[in-house]
């Protein structure tokens, strides 16, 4: 993967796609390199006329690592954060949407479709606060506002203790693979139950990207760091759509639903069934109506819009390489397989898709 600097720091990061094609940039959440962003959504996109573009947060994958920054205590901070008391931490989510906002400065881009999942929403969030220039459209996907409200900042007891357990020494993918798997299993989606090899094969390649224990809890502790952002969201002036699962253990629906009510003309849309994960069988569906969004936001799809190919998995070797997308920013070619037809819409959607242009944040009540 190509590298650039931002804001002090090194970033891995991927670009798929025709190079004339509207940007769309994916923000992974806590701890998860770029990596396990599903093939099925990110070539979806592509697949919709969109150019792709991921990164690896800073430590993950193959991004700076802060090594030797103290941490705090994670519990403790977890303890402060209930108590609505200030938290310590290396870093908050401002300094991570500032390495946002300069990689896409290095690469060339001024001006892009932004989303997050999870932390990645919040850092997409922040970004679109703070850079409104630099973001065509914003999709939040199972994040949150920062309000500290018991019922809408934290999960199940269950959930908190899946991701709080720590993952093995990152030398040892099986057994990083298998703790995936494990946390997984806890905080996926119980209505889209896939097959573990197919986990797996994703699991896998995050792995080898590079899971990092200690980066995984400094990120952890800028989210708590970064308290109550509800004030900042109402100054969000981008169209944007927020995408929740109903039945999230880890950061409760409520949590999608405060999010749509802080950001001005938000649409939210539920999806029955789906937890804290990207359960495959859903991801054409979400890369759809994702792609749509952007289009609305870009005015409308061109006339005659030009289907990419789907590709195959990302880190399948290929021997049919296709012009290198994003050429400008010297992104690496992409491999080259048989298009996918356009998915039917899915019942499993429970939409609350009208805009959302009332008051926001009444006492973090949804």
């Amino acid at each position: 993967m190509p590298s650039v600097h931002s804001n002090g720091l090194t970033f891995d990061y991927e670009v798929l796609g025709e190079p004339t094609a509207p940007p769309v940039l994916l923000v992974m959440g806590l701890g998860m390199p770029a990596a396990l962003w599903p093939d099925e959504f990110v070539h979806g996109l592509v697949a919709q006329g969109l150019r792709v573009i991921s990164f690896d947060n800073r430590d993950s994958g193959g991004s700076t690592r802060l090594e030797g920054v103290r941490i705090p205590s994670v519990p403790m901070a977890i303890v402060r954060a209930l108590l609505r008391l200030r938290v310590r931490a290396p870093y908050t989510l401002d300094d991570m949407a500032a390495d946002t906002a300069g990689l896409l400065d290095a690469i060339g881009v001024e001006r892009c479709h932004v989303v997050g999942a999870s932390m990645g929403g919040m850092i997409a969030q922040v970004l679109t606060a703070r850079s409104p220039a630099k973001v065509a459209s914003l999709t939040s996907i199972m994040s949150s506002t920062g309000n500290p409200a018991r019922r809408i900042a934290f999960g199940t007891r269950r959930a908190l203790r899946a991701i709080l357990k720590p993952p093995p020494a990152s030398n040892d993918i099986a057994a990083v693979v298998d703790h995936l798997v494990e946390v997984f299993g806890v905080i996926g989606s119980p209505g889209f139950r896939p097959e573990i090899p197919e986990l797996r094969r994703y699991f896998e390649r995050a792995a080898r990207r590079g899971l990092y224990r200690e980066g995984s809890s400094r990120q952890l502790l800028a989210i708590l760091a970064s308290g109550d952002r509800r004030a900042q969201l109402r100054a969000i002036s981008a169209p944007t759509l927020v995408i929740h699962g109903a039945a999230d253990p880890l950061v409760p629906v409520a949590a999608g639903r405060d999010t749509a009510e802080n950001i001005p003309g938000s649409q939210l849309e539920i999806i029955e069934g789906m937890g804290h994960d990207f359960p495959p069988t859903l991801m054409a569906q979400l890369a759809v109506r994702v792609a749509d969004h952007c289009w609305a936001a870009q005015g409308g799809r061109p006339p005659a819009p030009v289907f990419v190919p789907v590709a195959a998995p990302r880190d399948a070797p290929s021997s049919t390489p296709v012009a290198a997308p994003g050429a400008e920013s010297g992104a690496e070619s992409s491999p080259t397989p048989p298009a996918v037809p356009e998915p039917a819409p899915s019942p499993t959607v429970v939409a609350d898709t009208s805009a959302r242009d009332t008051p926001a944040g009444r006492g973090g009540s949804v």
